[in-house]
């Protein structure tokens, strides 16, 4: 290792530090972080804008390095992480601690070690004589809707350059990613009428219809699993699948519930219709479950809300993104991830994506949350690799 990349090493973890103890849940602002970095980019003449959201307790930071010209390329991250409640750490997770090779700290993999990589990479891109701009977006919001990059990417082309190629920084063990799952999260609701449970005939059991409606949820997961739709043997799972997360209804034993709803999910393979279990739920309701409540409760109903739709990251081979982040990790094979990122966002936007970032995503969400220093390292050769590139 150089001495310069030594002291970028020693920088990234330095900002990693000082983003790991910024406390940003997804439920939280993240301004005080969004501060703490155009300081940063300040003290290095960087140029950058901050694009907020609708009611402003959040922002994403879009910066460029080079010259403002179309063609680019984008170090795409952000800055949420999900909630340590209910966790068991050994130490405090918004404090970052060294351990052998590890640095363990929430958000340490997904994803502020990637961020804290860019960040202490700017000084070596502002020294490299970039033909093509390299920029860096941090957004929020990723761990809920990944909706966080949406208001900046709608600005490329207009008054932003247009990037040529995205990589979302996503732990992946700096193998590159080609291809990821959709996600949809729904909130369906199943309403009945209350009663004495001695006599269910006198009303309707919103708890019987939200069971039934689970249940064929997963018999319908289980003929996935079997076959009954498409796989793809590059993903683990190779088919798509789904998932009931909470149930919540009733009020007491002895009566029947008025209500009761549930969150669940789909993930679904590229190319594969996001509303797919839906249309699955939709037609068990109106053939099975709703007749069944309405003997006894005409009113009674079933509704969705459809809360989240995160598109999947589809295989392009030969995409600007892929030749340029393969050539940089010096690989000649791709890989596909179960999880949904933001690359969607921007591949749908029609920009080449794809997803290559340090850590593994078996540490993500988990409590000691760590990165191996080695990761970072691998990293910083990577970005290193990036500028040379493009100059």
């Amino acid at each position: 290792m150089t001495q310069d990349a030594d002291s970028r090493l020693l920088a990234a973890v330095e900002i990693l530090e000082r983003l790991v103890a910024f406390d940003t849940e997804s439920t939280k602002s993240n301004l005080a972080l969004v501060g703490f970095v155009t300081d940063l980019l300040r003290a290095h003449d960087t140029p950058f804008v901050v694009v907020p959201n609708a009611t402003g307790d959040k922002a994403a930071i879009f910066a460029t390095i080079g010259p403002m010209v179309d063609g680019g390329v984008v170090l795409s991250g952000h800055t949420d992480v999900v909630p340590v409640a209910g966790q068991t750490w050994t130490s405090d997770p918004f404090t970052l601690r060294r351990d052998g090779g590890r640095l363990y700290g929430r958000g340490a993999t997904d994803m502020k070690g990637f961020d804290a990589v860019c960040l202490a990479m700017i000084e070596e891109f502002r020294r490299a004589p970039l033909r093509k701009p390299i920029h860096i977006l941090l957004s929020y919001d990723e761990e809920t809707t990944c909706a966080g990059p949406l208001d900046t990417i709608a600005r490329f082309g207009l008054d932003l350059p247009r990037p040529g190629a995205v990589i979302v920084g996503e732990p992946t063990q700096m193998e590159v990613a080609d291809a990821h799952k959709s996600i949809a999260t729904f909130l369906t609701t199943v309403r009945g009428l209350e009663a004495h449970s001695s006599k269910p005939q006198l009303g309707a059991n919103a708890i019987e219809g939200a069971a039934a409606l689970v249940s064929d949820l997963y018999r319908f997961a289980d003929e996935l699993a079997a076959g009954a739709g498409e796989a793809d043997p590059r993903f683990d799972p190779p088919t798509s699948t789904l998932s009931v997360g909470t149930i919540h209804g009733g009020s007491a034993r002895n009566i029947l519930a008025k209500d009761c709803a549930f969150h669940w999910e789909f993930r679904g393979l590229p190319g594969v219709p996001q509303d797919l279990a839906l249309r699955r739920l939709q037609a068990h309701a109106d053939a099975v479950v709703l007749p069944r409540l309405r003997r006894f409760a005409p009113n009674a109903s079933v509704d969705t809300i459809v809360e989240v739709e995160v598109p999947g990251l589809s295989a392009q081979n030969g995409s600007a993104a892929e030749t340029l982040a393969l050539k940089l990790t010096r690989s000649n094979q791709t890989i596909a991830v179960p999880y949904a990122t933001e690359a969607g966002r921007f591949q749908t936007a029609g920009l080449p994506t794809v997803v290559c970032g340090p850590g593994s995503i078996d540490q993500a969400h988990q409590p000691d949350e760590y990165i191996e220093v080695a990761e970072l390292s691998r990293c910083i050769g990577f970005m290193r690799a990036l500028a040379a590139e493009l100059s």
